[in-house]
This record gives C-alpha cells, sequence and structure tokens, in this order.
C-alpha cells in the first residue's frame, strides 16, 4: 500500500479511540494542554529511535541522556550524592526492577516475603508473581485509605525483603505515611520502596504551591528506592519511568550478566535487552525544554482544575469524593449515608462515555466502594464547568434509570463459578448474558456501555474476576 493510504487508513482507526488531548479522558493518558510539546517529543523521538538502549558504549548519545534524566529525577526527588537511576518502559518495570533487586539482594531467604497495604498498585502483585515473592497484604485505615504504619511493622519477619508504600495510591490519591513506615523497614534491615509512579514528578511542585504533602521521596530515612514515571506528569510520551536507588550497591542486583554462551556477554540494566532510544530522548527533550519553572506552572494548572472539580463534585447530589486525597486523583462514589444509593456509578460512567468524558470504573475492595477515577491534569483547567455541568447531568440520567439489577440465577450462576476450573462453555455464556458474544477480531465489537457488565463483575470474588477478564482479553485479541 503507498505510504499515504496506509497512514489515511491509521487515523481512521484512531478516530474511534478515546481522545488524547483536551482533558476529557481522565484516565490513561496526560495532557500538559501546551501547544509544540508533542511535536518536539515526537522529532526527538525520530532522531533516537533507531539506536538502541542495549550497549551503552555502542549509542553513547543515550547514555548522556539517561544520567542527564536521572540527575534530574533525583535533583527533584531527594537524592543525595550516591543516587542512581535506571530509566524504565513504564511504571510496571519499575516497581518489577525494584522487587526483584530486593529478592535477589537476599539469595539467604529461602521464601522472600514483601509487606505492602492493600492499596498498593498490582504491579507488585505481578512482581510477586513472576519472581515468586509473597506478598502479605496489609489492610489500611478505612476511612482515609492510607497503609497502617504499625499494621506495616507487625507484618514484617525474616522473610522480608521489601516494604512498599504509595505517594500517592492510584485508587484514591493519598499519600502513605512513608515516614514511619520507612523507619520499621529501616529497623529490620530491610528495604523499603516508594511507588511514586503517578505523583512523584508533581507532587514537590504541589509543597511548593502550599499543599501539606507528607515526606515521601529518598530524602526520608530508610526509603532506598523509589520509582516516577515521565509520562505521567512530566508530560512526556508514553514509554518512560524512572526506578532510583538510594545508592548503587542497592542497585546493583537489579543488573543482569551472562556469558555462558557463544555470543556477546549479554549485560542489562532492565528486564529489556534490546530498547528503542526514541522514548528516552522524548523525555530528555520534554524534560528541558520545560524546565523548572513550566512544571510550576503545569502544576499549579493542575492544582487549580482539582480543587474546583474536588469541590463541585462533592456539590452534586449523591457524589462523595473518598478519602482525602492531596495529589491531583478523585475516587467519586455514591453517597449512600442515607442506606442505599439509588443510582449506580456504572451507569454514571456510561453516561459520562456518552457525553465524550472516559472516568474509570473501579471496583469495590475492603472498605473502598464501587467509585469513579478521576486523573485530573492540567488540560482540565478550564473545561471544569463542563465537566461538572455533565458529571450532574449523568447523575440524573443514572438516578432516572435506577441501580442496575441482576437477576438473581444469574447472580447465583456467577457465584457458583469457579476460577480454577472455568470453561469456555461458561464464559461464552456469560458474553451471551452480558451481550457481549462476537467481541473482539478485526470484526469484533468493543462495548461502549459497560454498566451491567461491571455489575456482573462486581459480583464475582476477585480471583474470578481476574480468571473472567484474561478470558475476556484473550477473546478481545484473538484476529478474525
Amino acid at each position: 500500500m503507498p505510504a499515504d493510504e496506509v497512514l489515511a487508513e491509521l487515523s481512521e482507526l484512531r478516530a474511534g479511540d478515546l481522545p488524547t488531548h483536551g482533558g476529557r479522558t481522565l484516565a490513561y493518558v496526560y495532557d500538559s494542554g501546551l501547544s509544540g510539546v508533542d511535536e518536539l517529543a515526537a522529532r526527538a523521538h525520530a532522531l533516537a529511535s533507531s539506536a538502541n538502549g542495549l550497549d551503552p558504549t555502542a549509542f553513547p548519545s543515550l547514555l548522556r541522556m539517561e544520567n542527564d534524566v536521572v540527575a534530574t529525577v533525583a535533583a527533584l526527588l531527594g537524592g543525595g550524592p550516591d543516587t542512581v537511576g535506571t530509566v524504565t518502559s513504564g511504571g510496571t518495570e519499575s516497581c518489577l526492577l525494584a522487587v526483584q533487586a530486593a529478592r535477589d539482594a537476599r539469595p539467604d531467604v529461602a521464601r522472600p516475603a514483601m509487606v505492602l497495604p492493600s492499596t498498593a498498585h498490582a504491579a507488585f502483585r505481578k512482581a510477586a508473581h513472576y519472581f515468586g515473592v509473597e506478598a502479605i497484604t496489609v489492610p489500611v485505615d478505612p476511612v482515609s485509605f492510607c497503609a497502617d504504619p504499625d499494621a506495616t511493622a507487625a507484618a514484617i519477619d525474616d522473610r522480608t525483603v521489601l516494604v512498599v508504600a504509595s505517594a500517592p495510591s492510584y485508587a484514591h490519591g493519598v499519600v502513605d505515611p512513608v515516614v514511619p513506615i520507612a523507619a520499621a523497614a529501616a529497623a529490620r534491615g530491610v528495604r523499603c520502596h516508594v511507588d511514586a509512579c503517578i505523583g512523584g514528578w508533581v507532587l514537590p511542585h504541589l509543597r511548593r504551591l502550599g499543599v501539606e504533602v507528607p515526606a515521601f521521596d529518598l530524602s526520608v530515612p530508610g526509603v532506598t528506592s523509589l520509582s516516577v514515571d515521565l509520562h505521567k506528569y512530566a508530560y512526556c510520551p508514553k514509554g518512560t519511568s524512572v526506578l532510583l536507588h538510594a545508592s548503587a550497591e542497592l542497585r546493583r542486583p537489579q543488573f543482569f550478566a551472562s556469558a555462558g554462551w557463544p555470543g556477546y556477554t549479554m549485560l542489562n540494566s532492565t528486564l529489556q535487552s534490546t530498547r528503542s532510544g526514541g522514548p528516552l530522548a522524548a523525555a530528555w527533550a520534554v524534560l528541558r525544554h520545560l524546565g523548572d519553572p513550566g512544571y510550576a506552572r503545569l502544576a499549579a494548572l493542575t492544582l487549580s482544575a482539582t480543587r474546583v472539580l474536588r469541590a463541585g463534585i462533592e456539590g452534586i447530589d449523591g457524589l462523595r469524593v473518598l478519602g482525602d486525597p492531596v495529589s491531583t486523583l478523585l475516587a467519586v462514589a455514591a453517597d449512600d449515608s442515607a442506606g442505599s444509593a439509588d443510582f449506580d456509578v456504572f451507569t454514571v460512567a456510561d453516561e459520562m462515555t456518552e457525553r465524550r468524558w472516559y472516568l474509570q470504573p473501579q471496583f469495590g475492595y475492603e472498605s473502598s466502594p464501587a467509585n469513579l477515577h478521576l486523573t485530573v491534569t492540567a488540560a482540565n483547567h478550564g473545561t471544569e464547568p463542563e465537566l461538572l455541568a455533565d458529571l450532574a447531568g449523568a447523575v440524573a440520567a443514572a438516578r432516572a434509570a435506577g441501580p442496575v439489577r441482576l437477576a438473581p440465577e444469574l447472580v447465583a450462576a456467577i457465584g457458583a463459578l469457579d476460577p480454577a476450573v472455568l470453561t469456555p462453555e461458561q464464559f461464552a455464556g456469560l458474553l451471551a448474558a452480558a451481550g457481549l458474544d462476537g467481541v473482539g477480531g478485526a470484526d469484533g465489537v468493543v462495548p461502549k456501555r459497560m454498566a451491567e457488565v461491571n455489575a456482573m463483575l462486581a459480583v464475582a470474588s476477585p480471583g474470578l474476576r481476574e480468571r473472567l477478564l484474561v478470558e475476556f482479553l484473550g477473546a478481545m485479541y484473538t484476529p478474525a
């Protein structure tokens, strides 16, 4: 096909995606709202995309840019003269490497474990699954959703190789009490990782604006590593995160070397071997272009938008914000203080999608009820009245429709399913019940309204929900 036809087809495909600019997608994407930033990043990416980060001696430009990026991040997040770091492909890889390094630093522990709050990002459970590290989950405060430092300290034992805290947690936007958690870890000689993937870049700027942000970075005694994503509030293109270690000694177990074959000696600083220099160069360019003053302005816009949205949401009858978020994330639930909500937040999400806003549904877990997640960015500044008006309209429409009611026999059928022995026929039956048969493949349909599907998933146990969604993912990623 001629190049222009290929690009035209790509543009047609992209037309069905969620918008990545304008602040209408309040999850997955981060929009500075500034003109020229994307173009700069794309040009920088193109200049370095063919370079291979596998060997820094072959491509010293990538080595220089990575050291520049790490130095910039370390300076913002309490790093000292011994701080080192690595640019990774994203927050999950940074968290995986933090767990892997902690495990490999303790070969004397036969059955390693890590202690984490129940609100820690699922990337740590992925790391537990991949690396054979048991995840010891500690419940959080049922009202604030912050980690409990006393319970965390009590959970540390001789098998613990890592303790985790969030700054902030993704689900509720609250910062865990890192100071006592890191102190408890240090007292037992255990590493402490702070997952600041989503907030690490913006929290220091919010503090400068007068927000009371608890101490969380590498300046806190006992914090040994920290992750921060640059493709979030640093507004860099997707594919760049930084994992900081307080010292080279702490980072060393993260590296992998293998000379036991006749080819080149493989030497990797990340989970990847070959990796394009494009994302790194794009991040390097955007960081240099915006600079500290630029990020301070973006943080101020984001803070203003977050405050307006929070106040407006709390003024909508039937809605409440969970916890007391200090960052730029909001979790919005139905206010059931009277005993029962007369609408379903999953329906609100569908109604907002109809109005061209995307709010991310989150299922109930422990004391956290079903809610909608909003990641507020600088691009939301100025759009707050429209978003709030549409949200009020979505709540009214959801209230008129009433809560999603599943047939008792369907609820019973879901409850009877065993995720360990779920059959293709059972899964197909659930897809049909949800009106999703035929999903996936080149001609498959991606559902537009998800309230009924989410209601079905909500009554499933977490283990069954995982199994169902894995099957659903497999159906989605099946070529025609």
